[in-house]
């Protein structure tokens, strides 16, 4: 699934007034091979509530480190159960004790070839399978625009260089948004959260940087 820039700028445009729930469904209507990822991490609970009111049996791709912390696979466990969820999980090759059992529990620093090696491997090649599997051409994910530099550069819709259109229903939404929604609808979150492949809030995992990446900001 290709679009043009100027395709692209004129569905923001369209969707910019839009509910979340509307752009959802905006997405599940376009009829083509949808996934939506999720972490498990902090309110990551809305956005799959959000996508299961529309349609039930969309693909949730987890892409599980093997390093999330008890509290995180609890909910991640109440929430496959209470909302029903299509769920793919996928796990790195080689298990989080095997790893460190062979390369010790030093992760390295990010730019460092041993982090981005780290990375890859937990990450970014499980990911990767995922997509190679289930071949998506729509992707719904979380991120929202005051997340991180980079997804301020972004729209509701934006394509990568896989030809992936990237949808995300909760661009526009603030933290007080996200916790509204949390509370009006009293899902769970984890209270402790923690991704090997971050330094910090504002750092990318990789999953969402893609070489050439068309945005549809407006």
């Amino acid at each position: 699934m290709q679009l043009s820039d100027q395709e692209l700028v004129d569905i923001n445009c369209h969707l910019e007034e839009k509910t979340s729930t509307e752009i959802v469904e905006w997405a599940i209507n376009q009829n083509k091979k949808t996934v939506v990822t999720t972490s498990f991490g902090y309110n990551s609970a809305v956005t799959l509530h959000l996508v299961t009111k529309v349609k039930k049996s969309v693909p949730i791709v987890w892409v599980d480190s093997g390093y999330n912390l008890e509290d995180s696979y609890v909910v991640a466990e109440k929430l496959i159960q209470s909302l029903g969820l299509n769920i793919y999980v996928y796990n790195p090759v080689m298990s989080a004790a095997r790893r460190e059992a062979v390369h010790g529990a030093n992760f390295g620093v990010p730019g460092n070839p041993k982090f981005e090696k780290f990375k890859n491997q937990v990450k970014l090649e499980p990911f990767q399978r995922a997509l190679k599997e289930l071949q998506p051409e729509i992707w719904i994910s979380g991120i929202r625009r005051e997340e991180t530099e980079y997804r301020r550069n972004l729209g509701i819709v934006s394509m990568d260089a896989r030809g992936i259109l990237k949808v995300s229903p909760l661009f526009n939404w603030t933290e007080n948004d996200v916790s509204d929604y949390m509370r009006k609808y009293s899902l769970p979150s984890c209270r402790h959260y923690f991704d090997p492949t971050k330094v910090d809030s504002q750092t990318e995992c990789g999953l969402h940087l893609s070489q050439f990446e068309q945005g549809g900001g407006i």
